[in-house]
């Protein structure tokens, strides 16, 4: 059968690049050349300067792409340079409604930089219809949704956003991140552009960083075909070859991840030193209807909070099994500070009335036994518990 008959497992292996036609390889080839000999004075070939096409990049655009449901992927050298370019889409006195609890590389490029280009925005709570549709003005021309959101985990309805813009004759972005296409398929629910961090879940091993988009239709695939050519920002051809075989395996990593995150957040979420627990996955999470009829599964990222900022220290200087680091969607198990890490470019006011606290942690559950972790945080929580006792005390 075609291989578009194939389930979504097998087709991460068996796609149109699962054969170098050349050589029988099974890997798609690296290849290195910056520019390309044209055989004919008129008419050039397919390839001539890396920036325009290069094969081993082509190869994961036309990958993704497959994954999304898209027309036409592009790879970029990060997750910003992909939302960056999209961005371009929009000219001088444009408007973005956009989801208020947004990735903090997202909310600097809008804030410091769009608006300095005469691109207007409103932040909004997304998960609110009523709220989105008060934010549209004459001249709004995007809707950019980040759902689950980062880091609160809030789920927004992309059919209902899509539905909303199209209303209006607007774009409608997805970041698409946290859920990767074995999740979740933002353009079957009526969206028009797919990003991805791909440094993320999908290369899925902390040793690439790049960027992915994937469009719906033709008439975009031409306009950010030449916003790509023109900005440059691609992604180089090792980087390519890195998330073209992380993407192999990302099946099997999401289910084990997703599957130990929430073992991990019924254990948070019924411990008595956390005071929330932010995650799709839990039946008392607001939107986990819509998370449920949207997507296939909550994914393997969740935040919680503790009472303070020093309990948060506390935890943190006592849990041995996660890195503390910036990034997710990794082998291994990631913590981090958003108010000091992802949402750092956010003033303090900012966070605090989006509801990132100071106590407030993200995890990314990787491949680790969700035990193993389980008693990892029980014994740094105990830590947390032992030191409040004693300053208490000590009033």
């Amino acid at each position: 059968m075609a291989h578009e008959e194939y389930s979504f497992e097998t087709r991460l292996l068996h796609n149109q690049h699962k054969i170098d036609p050349v050589t029988g390889a099974v890997s798609v080839p690296i290849q290195h050349a910056s520019t390309f000999h044209q055989a004919d004075f008129d008419q050039f070939g397919k390839y001539d300067y890396g920036r325009s096409l290069n094969p081993t990049r082509e190869a994961l655009e036309d990958v993704i792409a497959e994954l999304e449901g898209g027309v036409k992927g592009f790879a970029f050298a990060s997750g910003m340079a992909a939302i960056s370019t999209a961005f371009l889409l929009l000219s001088s006195g444009d408007h973005i409604v956009i989801t208020e609890d947004v990735y903090g590389g997202t909310f600097r490029m809008v804030t410091q930089v769009l608006s300095r280009l005469g691109i207007e925005h409103t932040f909004v709570d997304m998960t609110n219809l009523d709220e989105v549709k008060e934010a549209i003005q004459q001249n709004t021309k995007a809707f950019y949704v980040e759902t689950p959101s980062n880091p609160l985990m809030k789920v927004t309805d992309i059919r209902a956003i899509s539905e909303i813009a199209n209303e209006i004759n607007a774009l409608t972005f997805v970041d698409n991140t946290f859920l990767t296409p074995y999740h979740q398929k933002p353009l079957a629910l009526g969206a028009d552009v797919v990003l991805h961090s791909a440094t993320k879940f999908l290369a899925g091993h902390s040793d690439v960083v790049a960027g992915l988009a994937v469009v719906k239709d033709e008439d975009l695939a031409k306009r950010l075909g030449f916003l790509q050519n023109s900005f440059g920002a691609i992604l180089g051809v090792q980087d390519a070859w890195l998330v073209l075989r992380g993407i192999k395996t990302l099946s099997v990593r999401l289910e084990q991840s997703q599957k130990s995150a929430i073992k991990i957040a019924e254990f948070l979420d019924a411990h008595p030193l956390v005071e929330k627990v932010h995650y799709p996955g839990l039946e008392s999470h607001p939107q986990y209807p819509i998370q449920k009829e949207q997507a296939d599964g909550p994914g393997a990222v969740l935040s919680f909070e503790l009472a303070t900022e020093d309990a948060l220290r506390t935890f943190v200087a006592n849990v041995e099994i996660p890195v503390f680091a910036v990034s997710l969607g990794a082998v291994e198990s990631i913590l981090s500070y958003p108010a000091k890490m992802s949402h750092a470019a956010m003033s303090r006011e900012d966070r605090l009335q989006r509801g990132i606290t100071d106590g407030l942690v993200r995890l990314s559950v990787g491949l680790e036994n969700p035990d193993d972790l389980i008693k990892d945080f029980s014994q740094a929580l105990e830590e947390v518990r032992a030191k409040h006792l004693v300053l208490q005390q000590g009033e």
